[in-house]
């Protein structure tokens, strides 16, 4: 039987990046997912082929002010500015509060006031790049790393003489995401992109979110063109199943990826393509550092020490 101090708080929160929430929920808590008829974007509760497990429940929006729950945990600002103040009632505007910020600055890279200002909220930054840059004022931040999930059956093979790149509408968020530097690359390396509208930008198209990691581990690298995002969850992924990493040494990545070790990152482009082309020519080379990627995401993104912190982290601010 659970004591007061261990026992599942009762989560209230949204459904905005489908990984990431699978992921969260792997904490030993109960979580309440606010729906929408239709489950519109930000309201789509358990929707989608993830395995959702038993803790995770739906709340619909209009049943929500009569629910009784321990925390409140934002993480986009629409739910912050709008539901905050015209679902929630008195009583549940009273909970704990914890936001998570999933990106870093959009406005100015080092200027840009958080809008959660508050003292009473736990700003949580998913990387410690993100809580450098925004300026959160006096709300007290954490940081809480990345912690993923891959099939036990599942590791990197390489024998496809290719890079595979994962981004969601990359030709529609263009120079942010590095929809050009892609595309230099791609007319000098072979790659595949993947994800949502990836025709639009000469890719494959969408691979759902089970089959990702099987369909990638028969390329050679993993190639990241993104200039400003944080840690992306398909880069860990790709660590975890043993793939080497080539991106561009900005924002965490920097801190993440070691050349020589687990892959090779650089500001300049020509040397990432040189890069690349090595590891086509090498595929020794790219199982060995796929080997060192691996390393580094069991150490620091493994999936126990993410629930681990999030359990103690709600417990903290609820206690």
């Amino acid at each position: 039987m659970l004591t007061a101090d261990n026992r599942r708080l009762r989560v209230l929160t949204w459904h905005v990046h489908g990984n990431y929430m699978y992921y969260l929920s792997q904490a030993k808590h109960d979580f309440y997912l606010v729906t929408k008829p239709g489950h519109t974007p930000g309201y789509a509760g358990k929707v989608g082929v993830l395995p959702w497990g038993g803790n995770v429940h739906e709340v619909p929006y209009d049943e929500l002010a009569s629910q009784d729950f321990d925390v409140v945990l934002f993480q986009h600002r629409t739910h912050w500015d709008d539901d905050r103040l015209n679902l929630l009632s008195n009583a549940q505007r009273r909970l704990p509060r914890v936001y998570i910020e999933h990106d870093p600055p959009q406005e100015n890279a080092f200027e840009q006031r958080h809008w959660v200002q508050d003292r009473d909220t736990l700003l949580v930054h998913v990387t410690h790049f993100n809580r450098l840059m925004w300026d959160s004022g006096e709300t007290p931040t954490q940081v809480i790393e990345h912690g993923v999930v891959v099939p036990d059956s599942v590791r990197y093979s390489g024998e496809k003489e290719r890079g595979i790149v994962i981004i969601n509408h990359l030709k529609q968020r263009g120079r942010r995401l590095g929809h050009d530097v892609f595309t230099e690359a791609a007319r000098r390396v072979p790659l595949d992109l993947v994800g949502m509208d990836a025709h639009a930008a000469g890719g494959l198209g969408e691979i759902g979110n089970l089959d990702l990691a099987s369909f990638s581990a028969q390329y050679r690298f993993f190639f990241n063109p993104i200039r400003w995002t944080s840690l992306g969850l398909a880069i860990v992924e790709a660590m975890t199943i043993g793939m080497p990493i080539v991106g561009l040494a900005t924002t965490e990545l920097a801190t993440v990826i070691r050349n020589g070790e687990s892959g090779f990152i650089h500001t300049d482009t020509d040397q990432l393509i040189d890069a690349m082309q090595h590891l086509l020519r090498d595929p020794a080379e790219a199982r060995r550092l796929g080997e060192g990627a691996r390393k580094v995401a069991l150490e620091r993104f493994h999936i126990d020490r993410f629930a681990a912190e999030w359990e103690a982290t709600l417990r903290h601010v609820c206690s």
